[in-house]
């Protein structure tokens, strides 16, 4: 017997369309709590509404909630979790439990794309789906999952690509590492081993700046001003800068803060390549550390997991890169 830890946070797939108006909002009561499911009769569940909150009021402080529920779960015997989610920031929390504790047991989190009462609703078709995703053998020691529209990825790599599609979520460059079909749970991929840090606390300002032609440094030399506690920026191609932003970020450097660098571009990773004004390889040997292989909402979360742990700077290096 496979016993389940759900946890509901609220999100699309918890909410209902007002035929009247278009609009969708939170349900009174969460439509996935009486869902009608042919459970595998070797799944046990326990369901739990742990908060009920649109995805864009979702912090850290949430993320955090949800993963000392799921260390706790695993000292009560669960085998597994599973998270349903708001979308809009589903890649930012399953990112943050894959990052903190992603081997502990299986964990899956799903959502949906289409309320409840939407015509073609997704919601308990993932959720179903999340759930065998997790009760099955070949979940454990792949990290977090996420699950939706019959495909399985890597917390990872994963993003939220389309504003409505049903498959909006998408693995650049990599793809799925796996597949939901009608009778089988296919992995088709390895999910590479991760460091993982656990934290208790997730305080700290590091806010995202996006590059873009004609940047001037004003916008860094405020927050060279400011008290912020790292920053990552979203560089042009494979990691490169207008000239301008260069003197302040270099104020930036000397007061000890921390700048990642990510590539803006949808595909590939960022790299120290081009040797110019800069370039990514002056911005490397400025002190700048590249976060190749994921995207700026999660090079955040990383920081700031790094911040809360107080890693070195050789450290905080190590767990970027890797």
């Amino acid at each position: 017997m496979k016993k389940l830890l759900v946890l509901h946070t609220g999100g699309t797939i918890a909410m209902k369309e007002d035929h009247l108006t278009g609009g969708v909002s939170p349900d009174v009561a969460n439509p996935l709590m009486d869902a009608n499911l042919e459970i595998p009769a070797d799944v046990e569940l326990v369901v739990e509404d742990i908060f009920n909150l649109p995805s864009p009021h979702v912090t850290p402080n949430e993320m955090l909630q949800l993963k000392e529920r799921i260390q706790d779960a695993k000292l009560s015997g669960f085998d597994g979790a599973v998270i349903t989610h708001g979308t809009d920031t589903l890649e930012e929390t399953a990112f943050f439990l894959d990052t903190t504790i992603g081997n502990l047991l299986p964990i899956v989190i799903t959502g949906a794309m289409r309320s409840s009462n939407e015509l073609g609703s997704d919601g308990l078709y993932n959720f179903f789906s999340a759930i065998r995703v997790a009760a099955c053998k070949e979940a454990k020691e792949k990290g977090v999952l996420v699950v939706m529209n019959d495909e399985i990825h890597s917390a990872r790599y994963v993003t939220k690509t389309h504003t409505t599609n049903v498959a909006t979520f998408r693995t650049p460059t990599l793809g799925p590492v796996g597949l939901v079909t009608k009778s089988r749970i296919i992995f088709m991929q390895e999910v590479l081993p991760a460091t993982h840090i656990d934290v208790d606390s997730v305080t700290g300002m590091i806010p995202i700046v996006k590059a873009y032609a004609g940047m001037h440094g004003d916008l860094f030399e405020a927050l060279a001003h400011s008290n912020i506690d790292g920053l990552v920026i979203e560089a042009l191609g494979a990691g490169n800068l207008p000239p301008d932003t260069i003197p302040p970020l270099k104020k930036l450097l000397a007061q000890s803060i921390p700048i990642i660098l990510v590539s803006r571009c949808f595909n590939g990773i960022a790299e120290a390549v081009y040797d110019y004004e800069g370039g990514g390889v002056q911005l490397q040997k400025m002190g700048i550390i590249f976060a190749n292989s994921i995207n700026s909402q999660k090079a955040r979360l990383k920081l700031l997991i790094a911040k809360n742990r107080q890693l070195t700077t050789a450290e905080l290096k190590n767990f970027i890169e890797n």
